[in-house]
């Protein structure tokens, strides 16, 4: 399969026409030489011999080889004579001279027209690519001669696709078994040297035109200064294009003669010259066309304007990415194209614009404070992890939840400390949980599609995610065209996806077509997903132990918690006996290999027989259709230790069929030769993972030992009979885990200096307004913090607030404003400061509702409420008033997203009913059934889920000895039920309180 990458059908869509990375690298542009001229005319004189020498020499020579008329029988009985073989013989030989001159033109056609991939003539085979070879060298002293090259001809059929140059995309093109690298390095420089004459032209006519255009640097207005992000912003619609700014007025003479070295440091005064497409009003001033601007001020611009690039015969400006054109002349011409980058370590987001991939560089060299790399770095491993982790959080609460009365204990998920601290924000930073949702509806929506038209799923070997959001779907072999909106990619066996037909798919009701997908590592911008399932026996993976086991524990933990599979089994040999936790319904682990072998051999036999029975060839005709079942789902193996030789040959044997069956294998080797081994794989000390039969080289995505602790840490101390106080069971009225992590002093000294409430709409007390359009990122900011008392790494601060990726400077920016908006308490601390580990927290002045919702009942139930009747009612009661409505309530959509990996939205609603329930059996103990009601109506609105609620609710409305009211109460439960139907434990309760329910639900029926 060769190593070739389709341009995205969403570039021409990009709101700007200029390439995306815009750092300049001069690459060296090799001229014609005499060579070339020598080759184009042999080309000539080859193609003039074959397509006007052939029919001549055969008209002249030999003269119409078929009879005048029309042969009769006896024409069949004629002796054959040399004439008549000659005859037939000049047949064959007219009918390839029409077949190669019809090639010749389909291939001079498409050069010369550059409309992509030529045409193939039907049966040509190598006559087609002789012509196409002929025809290239003789247009290699031309322009046109790109367009010959196969693969490379498709990189760009937009606008910024057609920009993007050819020689670094095909370095950075994915594939397995890649072919085409020295032909695309074959006209790499006739490409470059186009890219750099059409820059220098661009140029030219840009400063014919006048149409250079500059800004001013405005001056502060209160606290507010000007920043070359927020000029982007204004202007070019995205902060992140800042960059191209500051490259294209770095180290110029400013009017006050200083020089602009640092994107952050800019003055007053300063004139700075935009990119192209800058739009903004009165703001952008043209040089000749400043009305608005005094005559010192255009003068400035005029004077600012002769010291650019272009005005010194540049070509133009490297930081507008297209090249600046040719600079001198002979061989050492150079042309700048934009340098090609790695994949940052930040996850795989939706597809960007030029601007916002370029300003994601900064980002990506960004320190990473210390978080582990290997996690940042894997988007689709951390989502996966940081979504099993919040199911788990939620599952802990809820079953501490269900086993106590009157309230819980444990309500606070242990704070994690150490790596395991790291590690969780590492997952904060990394996680793509996006990437994960359109892989997982892409996939799905194809098996959809493919059933709704009857036909099976094709064998996938690979998938890869480009950094642009596409999808790329490697096949075995050709399976005809995708269903739309997959599209073919640069042959018959890739299926690509663009990220915006992706997005506009929605969950589709089938099983997972390839569950069997993990993430492998990534080359340069492209992330490899190998189907482990559909490899056709065995994948080895040689290298140290220690690198090795970091591979299989990625692999592992990823398959156990990927977003884009039903159910899987996956079994541990030799490792990972620890990863348990992580999915205990997926993951097993076996001693050794004989316990190994007799496992699989047994799932073998019942896997044939079933395929057999059900008249399948394999378990993807299963997965459509009406076929569909769980017994088709996925059995991984991976052995971290080699086997024996002997051993070796009983498990390639055993793999033989492994792919037609689901299974798959990966196993570790010490050496190279590994009996049965389909794939071979090799994992070096510096994180490289090479495959050279598969044309591979990726950057390894692994979890070295000190991660896959503080990961399994996460899941341990989340899980309710294992984790810290775990051992008092869901009742236990002790341990540290029962003390919020915050306690707000709730006497009349207490009183916060800034109040902010959270339970409900977001209202902030004790604080000016910050400027408007700055408001909402420190709201935003503030309620991160909030919700975190423990602290909160920058890097998560800045994912949250800007899932897409934002620089450090404009990070930095933003925390100065939050401490200045904040302020400091009256002994001159300041209310946002930093600990030891370089988190921010918040003093203790910084109070929100939450907080004092949550001391009020630790308080009531734990505290001074629990020696005084009177105190715990009093404490109760104020706690529930608190109780606005949801949390944040009236947050604006598209913000505050990283709700979703919090467990608050879980939590709160069991404080709110935890809190209802006290105050209600408070009152009952008066016989106050009324008062307890309402209390009980109050925790509803907020947690009208909770079953406890409706429990003590019946059994209050009972103790009113009203049996209407309690009749109605229960026809209203029953009608909320729905479908569903009353839950055992409220069905068993009324059967106790209102023996004769079911006959009002039937007569209501």
């Amino acid at each position: 399969m060769p190593r070739r990458r389709t341009s995205s059908s969403a570039s021409s869509t990009a709101p700007s026409a200029a390439p995306r990375n815009r750092t300049p690298q001069p690459v060296r542009v090799r001229r014609r030489s005499f060579g070339d001229f020598v080759k184009a005319f042999l080309a000539f004189v080859v193609l003039l011999v074959l397509v006007v020498g052939v029919p001549l020499a055969l008209a002249t020579q030999i003269g119409w080889p078929l009879p005048d008329g029309a042969p009769g029988l006896d024409w069949l009985q004629r002796e054959i004579t040399v004439k008549t073989f000659l005859n037939i013989l000049t047949v064959v030989v007219w009918f390839a001279w029409a077949q190669f001159t019809a090639c010749v033109l389909v291939e001079v056609k498409a050069a010369l027209s550059g409309v992509g991939v030529p045409g193939r003539v039907p049966g040509s085979g190598p006559s087609q690519l002789l012509a196409r070879q002929l025809v290239a060298a003789l247009l290699l002293v031309g322009a046109t001669a790109a367009s010959l090259t196969p693969g490379l001809s498709q990189l760009g059929q937009s606008m910024e696709g057609n920009q993007k140059p050819s020689v670094a995309a095909a370095q950075q093109t994915p594939g397995i078994f890649a072919q085409q690298q020295e032909q695309a390095a074959g006209t790499a420089s006739a490409l470059a040297e186009q890219a750099g004459q059409a820059a220098a032209r661009a140029d030219g006519a840009a400063a014919a035109h006048g149409d250079t255009k500059y800004y001013r640097i405005q001056p502060p207005e209160g606290r507010h200064h000007d920043s070359l992000w927020e000029i982007a912003d204004r202007h070019l619609g995205d902060g992140r294009r800042y960059k191209e700014i500051f490259e294209l007025n770095k180290d110029r003479v400013q009017p006050d003669g200083s020089k602009l070295s640092e994107a952050s440091l800019i003055r007053p005064g300063w004139i700075m010259e935009m990119p192209g497409d800058a739009r903004g009003g009165e703001l952008v001033e043209m040089p000749d066309e400043a009305p608005n601007v005094s005559e010192q001020v255009r003068q400035q611009i005029s004077d600012y304007a002769r010291t650019g690039d272009h005005a010194q015969g540049g070509g133009g400006s490297g930081a507008q990415g297209g090249g600046s054109g040719a600079h001198g002349g002979g061989d050492n011409a150079q042309v700048s194209l934009p340098e090609q980058r790695p994949a940052p370590a930040t996850p795989a987001t939706p597809a960007p614009s030029a601007g916002q991939e370029h300003a994601a560089t900064p980002a990506a060299a960004d320190h990473s404070f210390g978080l582990p790399e290997a996690l940042l770095a894997a988007p689709l491993l951390a989502a996966g992890l940081l979504g099993a982790l919040g199911r788990r959080r939620r599952q802990a609460l809820w079953q501490s939840a269900l086993g106590s009365v009157g309230g819980r204990r444990g309500m606070e998920p242990p704070t994690p400390t150490g790596d395991a601290q790291d590690v969780q924000d590492a997952l904060l930073v990394g996680a793509d949980p996006e990437g994960v949702r359109l892989l997982d509806r892409a996939l799905r929506g194809l098996a959809a599609a493919l059933t709704a038209e009857s036909r099976p799923l094709p064998v996938v070997y690979a998938a890869w995610m480009g950094g642009n959001g596409d999808l790329h779907l490697q096949l075995a072999q050709p399976a005809g065209k995708p269903p739309a909106p997959w599209q073919l990619g640069q042959d018959q066996t890739f299926w690509m996806l663009a990220r915006a037909d992706a997005e506009r798919y929605e969950d589709a009701d089938t099983a997972a077509p390839y569950p069997g997908l993990v993430s492998l590592g990534t080359m340069d911008d492209s992330r490899l997903l190998l189907n482990l399932e559909s490899v056709p026996g065995i994948v080895s993976l040689g290298g140290t132990e220690a690198d090795r086991t970091a591979v299989f524990a990625s692999v592992a933990a990823e398959l156990a918690t990927n977003g884009w599979s039903d159910r899987m089994t996956i079994t541990l040999v030799g490792f990972g006996e620890d990863l348990t936790p992580l999915a205990p319904n997926r993951i097993r682990h076996l001693d050794g290999f004989e316990d190994l072998f007799e496992t699989m051999s047994a799932e073998t036999r019942q896997r044939r027989g079933a395929l057999g029975a059900a008249g399948h060839d394999s378990v993807l005709t299963g997965r459509t259709g009406p076929a569909q079942h769980t017994r088709w789902a996925p059995h991984l193996v991976l052995l971290a230790t080699q086997p024996s030789d002997e051993d070796a040959l009983r498990l390639a044997e055993l793999a033989a069929d492994a792919g037609r069956l689901g299974i798959g294998y990966l196993v570790g080797t010490e050496g190279t030769d590994l009996p049965g081994a389909a794939w071979e794989m090799r994992i070096t000390g510096e994180g490289k993972l090479l495959a050279p039969l598969l044309g591979l080289e990726l950057e390894a995505q692994t979890l070295p030992a000190a991660q896959r602790r503080a990961v399994v840490e996460l899941f341990t101390d989340a899980d309710p009979e294992h984790g810290p106080g775990g051992s008092d069971g869901p009742g236990g009225a002790s341990g540290t885990a029962n003390t919020p992590p915050f306690l707000v002093d709730i006497s009349e000294q207490g009183r916060p200096a800034v109040y902010a409430r959270l339970v409900g709409s977001y209202e902030i007390i004790g604080l000016d307004a910050p400027d408007d359009d700055r408001s909402a990122l420190l709201h935003e900011a503030l309620a991160l913090l909030l919700l975190h008392r423990e602290g909160v790494h920058p890097r998560v601060l800045s994912s949250a607030l800007w899932p897409r990726g934002v620089t450090a400077d404009v990070r930095d920016a933003l925390l100065e404003r939050l401490r200045a908006w904040l302020g400091t308490d009256p002994d001159g601390t300041p209310r946002l400061a930093t600990d030891a580990t370089g988190r921010l927290t918040l003093a203790k002045s910084v109070v929100s509702d939450l907080d004092v919702l949550r001391s009020l009942y630790y308080e009531a139930t734990q505290g001074r409420g629990v020696g005084s009747r009177q105190v715990r009612g009093r404490l109760l009661t104020d706690a529930l008033v608190l109780v606005r409505g949801p949390l944040l309530a009236d947050r604006p959509e598209g913000r505050y997203r990283w709700l979703t990996h919090e467990i608050i939205d879980a939590q709160l609603p069991l404080l709110v009913a935890d809190t209802g329930l006290a105050l209600s059996e408070f009152h009952l103990e008066k016989d106050r059934a009324e008062k307890a009601i309402e209390a009980l109506n109050a925790a509803l609105r907020t947690a009208p889920a909770d079953e406890r609620l409706w429990h003590e609710l019946l059994r209050a409305t009972h103790a009113t000895g009203d049996p209407d009211r309690l009749r109605a109460l229960a026809a209203d439960l029953v009608g909320r039920s729905g479908a569903r139907g009353v839950p055992p434990r409220t069905e068993a309760l009324l059967d106790e309180l209102l023996p004769t329910w079911r006959d009002g639900v039937a007569a209501a029926g």
